[in-house]
């Protein structure tokens, strides 16, 4: 009977231990505007994130008229290209968001001549 009671409290206490730690991680995710103020335009390569502590889980607001623009997630060789590659995924709502994995992803603009104006971002989350 007492190893049961033991085997329980661990198992509560495990299982409270674990929801605190999901509640953390989604609390402390947080958006980023990309562009800031002036959204996703061109120019910005070099502009944003700047610096930003940009963390695995955060959600990037890109906003934009959608009959000028998209977002399209691409590979490495895609932005450095200008050129989304097969699979690629594409968002035109004019206010998407998207939520980054750990690691570097790539985003551009696929509209003509756009990306080639700097109308692209790397972003590296932690």
């Amino acid at each position: 009977m007492v190893r049961g009671s033991i085997s329980n409290t661990s198992t509560a206490n495990l299982v409270l231990f674990l929801g605190l730690v999901f509640l953390t991680t989604v609390v402390s995710s947080k958006e980023w505007v990309v562009g800031d103020d002036k959204g996703w335009t061109s120019h910005i390569e070099h502009l944003w994130p700047g610096g930003r502590p940009i963390h695995g889980g955060d959600v990037l607001v890109f906003k934009y008229a959608s009959s000028a623009h998209n977002v399209v997630e691409v590979d490495k060789a895609g932005y450095d290209s200008c050129s989304p590659g097969a699979g690629a995924r594409t968002y035109s709502s004019g206010n998407d968001r998207i939520t980054l994995p750990r690691g570097t992803s790539y985003f551009i603009c696929s509209f003509p001549g756009h990306c080639k104006n700097g109308m692209k971002i790397s972003v590296t989350a932690q």
